[in-house]
């Protein structure tokens, strides 16, 4: 059954600091919320995991973050997530060739190498598959794929099942084929440049702070202007936390060239999408195209932000997930004779 729930008004946007002060919106939630580390061997390689909640926290949630980012964009959501779910353990790894994760020890850093290698993750996590599996972003397109049905004929071992799919803001439309098209093929020419150039001149493009900004411009829609200035810092700390030239670009090109409808027919896992109103990367009419491809999906909508939910809203996005979660858990509970 798919649902489409009407939009909420988002919660207030954390205090302001006094002047002077470093305004920091999530780092004393963050800071307070029970987090270790557990790195594993996955796919040959060290991948870097940052567990949040309880140790004895029963239930487990696997996230997944987007493009040239790390554990920490992620921790605004998973702080309010774990504050509302004490019984949840949110486990975030950096994806191979990001943040602390080694890149692919044999494989390439495409869709189906990072779902191969979220296959393997899920199955040291929650070998009984009980776990809930959410993306954001890029991390949706590779959520998505490592939970489809595998192709006839497909050789790459199944992934363990899920007990529910949560994707936030969901590429539901290629970036080359989306509303940003025009803007997608100059960043395809600047990665282009970055191939051709040597190395450490390609490499150099790709980390240089102008880039970075720009890219940050382009996706920040708040117009609260602390927080635009910690989000674009927060992009200064971690978006050139890539391992090497080689894993950037062959995830870059898998960003572009997909999106989460390609495996939409094939995943049966109950699903919850988390779209944003003012989202251009991923706007709101694919979102609805894209919930109608799912076998189970709910779509909710935070208005008044763009692509940055887990920035601008990630309250929103904790609690739209605390409340799917509750509903999941209710459903399964026999009804009393």
């Amino acid at each position: 059954m798919n649902t489409d729930t009407s939009q909420r008004a988002h919660a207030a946007l954390p205090q302001q600091p006094p002047h002077g002060a470093t305004y920091e919106p999530y780092a004393a939630l963050v800071a307070g919320t029970p987090v270790r580390d557990a790195d594993v061997e996955v796919g040959g390689a060290r991948a870097h995991v940052r567990v949040y909640g309880a140790v004895d926290a029963p239930r487990r949630l696997v996230f997944l973050h987007g493009l040239r980012g790390d554990h920490h964009g992620l921790e605004p959501i998973v702080a309010h997530l774990v504050r509302r779910r004490p019984d949840l353990q949110v486990w975030v790894p950096d994806l191979p060739g990001f943040g602390a994760s080694a890149p692919l020890d044999d494989g390439v850093h495409d869709v189906a190498g990072y779902a191969a290698w979220t296959a393997e993750l899920l199955a040291e996590v929650a070998p009984e598959g009980d776990a809930v599996l959410a993306g954001h972003s890029f991390g949706s397109i590779v959520a998505a794929a490592t939970v489809a049905a595998p192709l006839p004929g497909a050789t790459a071992p199944a992934a363990p099942p899920v007990r529910a799919l949560v994707l936030v803001n969901p590429i539901a439309t290629a970036a080359l084929a989306g509303p940003r098209r025009a803007l997608s093929a100059v960043t395809v020419g600047v990665h282009r440049l970055a191939a051709a150039l040597p190395e450490r001149l390609g490499t150099g493009l790709l980390r240089h702070p102008l880039f970075t900004r720009i890219a940050s411009v382009a996706m920040v829609t708040s117009d609260d202007r602390e927080l635009r200035r910690w989000i674009h810092a927060e992009h200064d700390r971690y978006f050139s936390g890539f391992a090497d030239r080689r894993t950037l670009l062959e995830a870059f090109y898998a960003s572009v060239g997909t999106d989460v409808g390609a495996y939409a027919g094939r995943i049966s896992a109950p699903t919850l999408l988390i779209a944003s109103e003012n989202d251009d990367v991923a706007p709101l009419p694919s979102q609805r195209v894209l919930q109608a491809a799912l076998a189970d999906a709910r779509l909710v909508v935070v208005p008044q932000i763009g692509h940055l939910a887990h920035y601008e809203a990630p309250d929103d996005v904790a609690r739209e997930t605390a409340e799917f979660l509750a509903a999941l858990e209710a459903a399964s509970v026999p009804d009393e004779q």
